[in-house]
């Protein structure tokens, strides 16, 4: 079997050799083909991968109100700095006994041990440092991110409702679920999935909001 480190080498040499041309316009592994792919990382082996939930928000937004968000930032930042991302891994930790239609994911586990696959085999390719960027306020889902590792590579996990955003809210962001924070983001990023016409004014009690953050 030959070792990673002449694999990784010969396929350095490879892109390098490669003729095929790419107008890089976008950062997204699912559109390129892989001596972009290749160049970008031997350029730069960071890696961008957004995790989503698939869960309510309110009979006003959609169910995949965080897949949206986190993508569209990763989207952002990979355009911004120039590194790869990967498509967004839609499915989290779903909130426990959550009874509204449509919410459906994955154990803490599962998303924990498909993580590490994934990254095993991104790390192959000469990708040595991982960047998640959520948007789902969970701690099982969030758990499950900060455990993912690999051999040689270093990964960080970035909560977007960990920004401090009380200075430009009117509501309390610790209660955020369906409400002013998400309700605002999705009005710039997908207005036509919005329906302000079912808002309905919910404020949670403490037990409520243990359920939703804890689990």
């Amino acid at each position: 079997m030959r070792s990673r480190g002449r694999a990784t080498r010969q396929l350095a040499q490879l892109y390098a050799t490669s003729r095929t041309f790419v107008n890089v316009t976008s950062f997204a592994i699912d559109q390129l083909g892989w001596p972009a792919i290749g160049r970008a990382i031997a350029r730069d082996p960071r890696f961008i991968l957004a995790v989503g939930a698939m869960d309510q928000h309110g009979p006003h937004l959609p169910l995949g109100a965080n897949v949206l968000i986190a993508d569209r930032v990763a989207q952002a930042v990979s355009q911004r700095v120039g590194i790869l991302r990967a498509p967004t891994f839609s499915y989290g930790v779903p909130i426990s006994g959550d009874p509204f239609a449509g919410t459906t994911g994955l154990r803490r586990k599962t998303l924990h041990r498909a993580i590490n696959e994934l990254f095993a085999s991104w790390e192959d390719h000469g990708i040595s440092e991982f960047v998640i960027i959520t948007a789902h306020r969970y701690e099982p889902h969030l758990e499950a991110l900060l455990m993912a590792s690999t051999d040689a590579s270093t990964n960080s996990v970035y909560d977007l409702y960990q920004i401090d955003v009380r200075d430009v809210l009117e509501s309390d962001p610790e209660s955020e679920h369906g409400g002013e924070l998400e309700t605002s983001l999705l009005l710039h990023l997908a207005p036509e999935l919005v329906h302000m016409d079912e808002v309905e004014d919910f404020v949670p009690d403490a037990k409520a909001l243990r359920k939703y953050t804890r689990g």
